[in-house]
């Protein structure tokens, strides 16, 4: 017989059971963290258990809010521990007994407290589990705290490269610099710009790709359409072809993304680079590579001349020489970016703008009047829409203009009716009357131009379906290479060719334009 002593016999199931807790502790720790320990250490106890900064406020709260009492107990437990530096606090009142603990933190940071609330009498292990398991929660709550820095600031980053990519769009340079100045890489001079197209996971891995394979690549979420991002790429980096060093794409994210890219522009032209993007983006979706570079054309307001020029200064006169009556209101350089922003994103200009639409409705509400048009019209939006991109080109002067017929400044259609115009004009729409292509096709674009560009009464006009009408209308966009049912649309260059060609024809009846293409000064 071996005798034993009865103290050993005793202690050994609790030194088993406290070893399990350990293990189920360090088990709940590196599958949930921080929360699934607390869970575990509630249900384990039967103890309200939370992790609560120096104000009591929770970290990690308890499955079930505390009561007033209760949260009570453990803010005065907290100021305890706090006030007079000790390890541990349990603290009694009424039916309730509450024990804190301060975990650990790195050096100058105040790390949570560890407080458990549990109804009297307290069981007897609580304080040794409380203790076991706060060196596992300090440990949790470190490595959580870093990961949430961290994920703070890669979200910061991103914020500030889209408000960067957001002010270059709207040709606030100087600021777009000043504020990109503390990121890297510096902004390109030259660019290219991409948009590219497809499943937010597909985009996330797109952006890694091109960060690592390209030197200098900006890589942001598109301001304007979620589920796009945008890269700025440095239009001096090494060429193959003609053709911008790009990552080599696996065949997944080939299949599932489509990219757009622009010319070379400098940077003062990242809302034209984006445009020629997004154009290229429309003939990629119909492209077997699910990529194409923009199919560059003369641009009109240049194909004009300086004659464009003192027409859009006398056409734009009412809206440039606005002031606002109040502090609050806006002042005519916020009313000529919000009109361009619509012209070009249409109802998505909240977004670009970051304003609300009742502040955009309002706005264009403003514009109509002063200038006297019906935005609700496509020639309107189109004579609008060239008057800016005008101004905004900084046409140079040149020889004296021609004349309208009364010797002033010359009406759009004037402009329009110019023989390189025309000839532009007809450039516009070659793609869509080559051989080979069904005649419907461009009968369907210019019956649509002809009818502000809606869908339904062009499919009435035709008698064929609005699904015809959309499907032919995509048609023309994988022909002419731009975009055309979204926006940025080259719905207002098409129209404006169109008119150049009816005049050219004797064809175009004085009632399809409005005042804004028709009158002179």
């Amino acid at each position: 017989m071996h005798g034993h002593d009865p103290r050993t016999a005793t202690a050994a199931p609790g030194k088993t059971r406290r070893a399990d807790d350990v293990l189920d502790m360090q088990r709940a720790a590196r599958t949930g963290g921080s929360a699934l320990l607390l869970r575990w250490l509630a249900g384990r106890t039967g103890a309200a258990v939370l992790l609560a900064n120096r104000s009591g406020v929770p970290a990690f709260p308890p499955p079930q809010p505390l009561g007033r009492a209760e949260h009570d107990l453990v803010l005065h437990g907290i100021r305890e521990a706090s006030a007079r530096g000790l390890g541990s606090v349990t603290l009694d009142e009424q039916d309730l007994t509450c024990v804190v603990l301060p975990l650990d933190g790195p050096p100058g940071v105040r790390a949570p407290f560890l407080a458990a609330v549990v109804a009297r009498p307290m069981p007897p292990g609580l304080p040794l589990l409380l203790a076991d398991a706060a060196s596992g929660l300090s440990l949790c709550w470190q490595l959580e705290r870093t990961r949430q820095q961290q994920r703070r600031l890669r979200d910061a980053d991103a914020r500030i490269r889209e408000a960067v990519v957001h002010l270059l769009m709207n040709g606030q340079v100087t600021t777009a610099r000043l504020v990109a100045g503390a990121l890297r890489p510096p902004l390109p001079d030259v660019m290219r710009l991409y948009v590219v197209e497809g499943p937010h996971t597909t985009r996330r891995a797109v952006a890694d790709r091109w960060a690592k394979a390209v030197d200098g690549a900006w890589v942001v979420p598109c301001p304007v359409y979620a589920h796009h991002l945008v890269v700025l790429a440095p239009a001096d980096c090494a060429t193959h072809g003609g053709m911008a060093v790009e990552p080599v794409w696996p065949r997944s994210m080939a299949e599932t993304c489509c990219i757009g890219v622009s010319d070379p522009v400098p940077l003062r032209d990242t809302a034209i680079g984006y445009a020629q993007a997004f154009h290229a983006l429309a003939a990629a979706r119909h492209s077997a590579e699910r990529r194409a570079s923009f199919a560059g054309h003369p641009d009109l307001a240049l194909t004009i001349g300086p004659a464009a020029e003192a027409w859009a200064a006398v056409f734009l006169a009412p809206l440039r020489a606005y002031r606002a009556r109040r502090p609050q209101d806006p002042d005519s350089a916020e009313l000529l970016a919000t009109t361009a922003s619509w012209l070009s994103f249409s109802s998505k200009a909240t977004t670009h703008l970051k304003i609300h639409r009742n502040t955009l409705a309002a706005r264009l509400t403003l514009v109509q009047r002063l200038m006297g048009l019906d935005l609700e019209r496509l020639p309107d939006q189109a004579a609008l829409a060239l008057a800016l991109r005008v101004i905004a080109a900084g046409i140079p002067s040149g020889p004296e203009p021609p004349s309208g017929a009364g010797g002033g400044t010359p009406s759009l259609d004037g402009l329009l009716a110019l023989p390189h115009v025309v000839m532009w004009a007809q450039r516009q729409f070659r793609p869509v009357r080559a051989p080979g292509v069904p005649v419907s096709i461009a009968q369907t674009l210019t019956t649509w131009l002809r009818l502000d560009g809606r869908i339904v009464p062009t499919a009435a006009a035709l008698s064929v379906s609005a699904s015809a009408v959309r499907k032919r209308l995509e048609r023309s966009e994988a022909l002419l290479q731009r975009s055309l049912l979204r926006s940025p649309s080259a719905v207002h260059d098409q129209w404006l060719a169109q008119r150049a060609l009816d005049l050219a024809e004797g064809s175009a009846a004085p009632h399809t334009a409005s005042s804004a293409t028709t009158a002179g000064t």
